[in-house]
Formats: structure tokens, C-alpha cells, sequence
């Protein structure tokens, strides 16, 4: 094979190596800055990463060895890794984002086919953040391409249950989500030293969340889940205000005082015109070792708050499903695993994993949507 044959099989070969981070071909995102053959054989591949600083850097070290190895005619491959000029990555942002390259929330545009759902709580302690991150990986197991916003910002706890501990790469002012399980995520803290608190007003609050939307290279998402702090402050309202196609699941335990709450977390969708899928019940029972049910918390919490808002709303709002108590659900967030992937025959990731798949299977709703009318 001629050298400018082998070049361009090798350039070919290239095409099929993915950015982990972006997700599309290095060769389409303008990364390969040469290709060269010396000698018998022996190339040498150019790469230009988005930032010096690169977090994935061996992986991609790893799959252009490979991919170019694979060509017949080669013999060696040699990787020299460089960096984007400023006005590689101004085309970079341009080709990802569209137009002239800046922010927009990609989820707000009215042909968004992305399903957001938003996963509220009346109070605190009743697992919202668990069920958020197991639904999010049981979805991505499915073969959906899932994103996480921890919107929690006071309490933030979605790194730790995902294993996402890196930060985001920065192009310039675009932010390339870390993934965890094949899920995008973001959160504050990802941003703030360990211990740290946040101690920030509404206005802060609603920037933050925008530009964890609009700053962040998301991608074509199938679902976004967002992690909403309990109650209906201030980041509830910038959901609704942001994401007016956003749809939200209300979680609550058996207990009725849980019960209680959840229903207003519920109610808030009248203000702001938002559709409440249904509710999850959490920590409904634990199995005893001779198959009967202790239900530590009481019972009917769910079917309460279904029953409730689907009065209140005047629609069926569904209790979507039930999820015991299960010690392999700690434990499995605890170490950054969800339980979906470590224990999946345990009944909380039955449960969990049958949510999940009744969510992704929803139509999306026409909220923000163009119609196809015409007026005569």
C-alpha cells in the first residue's frame, strides 16, 4: 500500500474512535491534526485534546493505538498528544452548540424530543436522591442516552451515589459533563471543596441551575433527570421556569406525616403548569426472612398522594411503584454503584428498574413542542 493510501486507511480507522467525553468521532470533532507514515509502516498519529488537562487522555491514547494498529500495513503507531488552539475550540463550541456557539438550553427549544423529568420531595430523608440515581443508570442499562442535573444545591449527594467524582472538562466557557455508568452528570459539588458549605440566595440559585442547563454540553439526551432539593423553593420554581416541558415525580415513604408533604410538592405543577407523571413510594416495607412484610413506616403513603393529586389536578396521577427497604440499596450507593448494577435481582432493583422502564417508555408531552397546524 502506497503511504497516501495508508494514510487515508488509517484516517478511516480513526473515524471509528469516539470521544468519551463528547461522545462523537474524534476525526468529526476536528481532534486528528495529522497523520504520517515513515519508514515501513510506521505512523504517527496527531491529536489535539479540548484542554491540556484532559481527564481521558489514555483512554484515547488507548483507542487510536488500537484503531490505527488495526490497519493492515501498519506496523507501529506512535500518539503525540497536543492542545486545541483558541480557534479550534471556538469551532468546536460552534459545531456542538449550532449557530454562533452560544449557550442555549437545548431542553427548553420547542423540537426537543428529550423526556425531563424533575424528581421532588415534600421533605428531606425520604430517598429521593437514591431512586434519582438508580432510575438515571437502570435507563442508561437500557440503552437510553440519560443526563443528570443535581439540582439539589444545598444538599448535593448525586456524585457520591454515581462515582462521578471528576470535574468537567472546560472548553472556554462550555463544560463537558463527567459519566458514570454511561450517565452525563452535573453538581455543585463537583465544584466546591469537600465539607464546604454553599451558602447562597434565590438568584444564585436559579444562575446556577441555568447554567448547569444552558453552559453544559449535554448532548442528544433521551431523558434528563434533575435531583430537586425538597420542598417548593426556589429551585422548583426555577425548573418550572426554565423547563416548561418538564414533568415531575413525586417521592414519598408510607409515612403519613411523608404523605402529607409530598402532596404540596406535588400541587405546586397547578402553579406552575407542569404535568406530575406519578409517585414513588420509598422504603414501603422490609422483607422478613420468612417472606412476610414489616412495614417499619406504616402503609398507603403512595396511594394517598396518587389519589390526592389526581383530585387536586384533575388528571390520573399514578402511584408508579413501591420500594422496599433494602440494605444493598445503601450499601450499593455508598460505594457509588447503584444497587440497578450490583444487585439487580434484589427486590428494590426490581422495583426501581420497573419505574424506570414505565418513565422511559412515556410519549413525550406536547408542552413547548411546535404542532403541525396550519391556519386556513
Amino acid at each position: 500500500m502506497t503511504q497516501p493510501s495508508l494514510v487515508e486507511a488509517v484516517r478511516a480507522a480513526l473515524a471509528t474512535v469516539i470521544d468519551p467525553e463528547i461522545r462523537r468521532p474524534i476525526t468529526e470533532l476536528g481532534m486528528v491534526r495529522e497523520v504520517e507514515v515513515v519508514g515501513a509502516g510506521e505512523v504517527t498519529v496527531a491529536i489535539d485534546l479540548t484542554t491540556a488537562g484532559c481527564p481521558l487522555k489514555a483512554k484515547i491514547v488507548e483507542d487510536v493505538t488500537a484503531a490505527a494498529s488495526a490497519v493492515e500495513g501498519v506496523a507501529s503507531v506512535s500518539v503525540e498528544m497536543g492542545v486545541m488552539s483558541p480557534e479550534q475550540r471556538v469551532r468546536l463550541k460552534k459545531q456542538l452548540r449550532g449557530g454562533d456557539g452560544e449557550p442555549v438550553i437545548p431542553f427548553s427549544q420547542p423540537g426537543s424530543l428529550t423526556k425531563v423529568y424533575a424528581i421532588a420531595s415534600g421533605k428531606g430523608g425520604v430517598g429521593k436522591s437514591s431512586l434519582t440515581a438508580n432510575l438515571a443508570v437502570a435507563m442508561a442499562a437500557d440503552g437510553l442516552r440519560v443526563g443528570v442535573v443535581d439540582a439539589d444545591i444545598y444538599g448535593f449527594s448525586i456524585p457520591g451515589m454515581l462515582g462521578a467524582r471528576e470535574m468537567p472538562t472546560k472548553v472556554d466557557d462550555m463544560l463537558l459533563p463527567p459519566i458514570a455508568h454511561d450517565v452525563k452528570v452535573v453538581s455543585i459539588g463537583m465544584f466546591v471543596p469537600p465539607g464546604q458549605p454553599v451558602v447562597w440566595r434565590g438568584p444564585m440559585l436559579h444562575r446556577a441551575l441555568q447554567q448547569f442547563l444552558g453552559d453544559v454540553f449535554w448532548g442528544d439526551l433521551d431523558v434528563l433527570l434533575l435531583d430537586l432539593p425538597p420542598g417548593t423553593g426556589d429551585i422548583a420554581i426555577s425548573v418550572a421556569q426554565l423547563l416548561p416541558g418538564s414533568e415531575i415525580v413525586v417521592v414519598t415513604t408510607p409515612q403519613s406525616a411523608a404523605a402529607e408533604v409530598a402532596e404540596r410538592a406535588g400541587s405546586i405543577a397547578r402553579q406552575t403548569n407542569q404535568g406530575v407523571v406519578g409517585v414513588v413510594e420509598n422504603m414501603s416495607w422490609l422483607e422478613q426472612p420468612d417472606g412476610s412484610r414489616l412495614e417499619i413506616f406504616g402503609s398507603g403513603g403512595g396511594e394517598r398522594v396518587s389519589a390526592s393529586l389526581s383530585e387536586a389536578l384533575g388528571v390520573s396521577v399514578p402511584l408508579l411503584g413501591q420500594v422496599p427497604l433494602d440494605v444493598a440499596l445503601r450499601e450499593a450507593g455508598d460505594g457509588g454503584t447503584p444497587v440497578v448494577l450490583t444487585d439487580p435481582t434484589s427486590p428494590a432493583a426490581q422495583a426501581l428498574r420497573a419505574v424506570a422502564r414505565t418513565l422511559a417508555t412515556r410519549g413525550r408531552g406536547l408542552a413547548g413542542k411546535k404542532l403541525p397546524l396550519t391556519v386556513s
